[in-house]
Formats: C-alpha cells, sequence, structure tokens
C-alpha cells in the first residue's frame, strides 16, 4: 500500500467511528426515552442519565474526535 491508500483508509475508518458514535447517541436517547416513559422497567433516573450521556455522545464526542484527527494543521498551539 502507498501512503495514499493508508491515508483514505484511515480517513475513511475515523468516519465510521464518528458516525458510529452519532449512532450509538442516538440509540442512548431513545432508550433512554423509553425508560422515562415506563416502557422499559428501570429507575427513571437510568433514563435521564441515559438521555444526557446519549446527548454528549451524539453532539460533543463526534466534535471532539474529529478535531482531535483534524488534519488542518492545528497543534492546539493557536
Amino acid at each position: 500500500m502507498d501512503d495514499r491508500e493508508v491515508e483514505e483508509t484511515r480517513a475513511r475508518n475515523r468516519f465510521l467511528v464518528i458516525n458510529l458514535m452519532r449512532a450509538a447517541g442516538v440509540v442512548m436517547i431513545l432508550f433512554g426515552i423509553a425508560i422515562v416513559q415506563r416502557l422499559v422497567t428501570l429507575p427513571a433516573i437510568a433514563g435521564y442519565v441515559l438521555i444526557a450521556l446519549g446527548f454528549l455522545e451524539t453532539f460533543v464526542t463526534p466534535q471532539v474526535l474529529a478535531r482531535m484527527w483534524s488534519s488542518n494543521g492545528r497543534d492546539g498551539s493557536q
């Protein structure tokens, strides 16, 4: 493999990880809502915690990963 193929594979894998994180966050949110609505027999606080964590995983984590993996030459010193 040459360098270009390695970079394309790395970019594709990172894209997949970011989107899987978003999808897992949405699943957590939906499961949390199911708990709060008493469709699943768990304490309501567990549902609220899952909803909060799901929002973090859906919106914050992909941004952090994208910034961490950015190839724009930013090294955090700006």
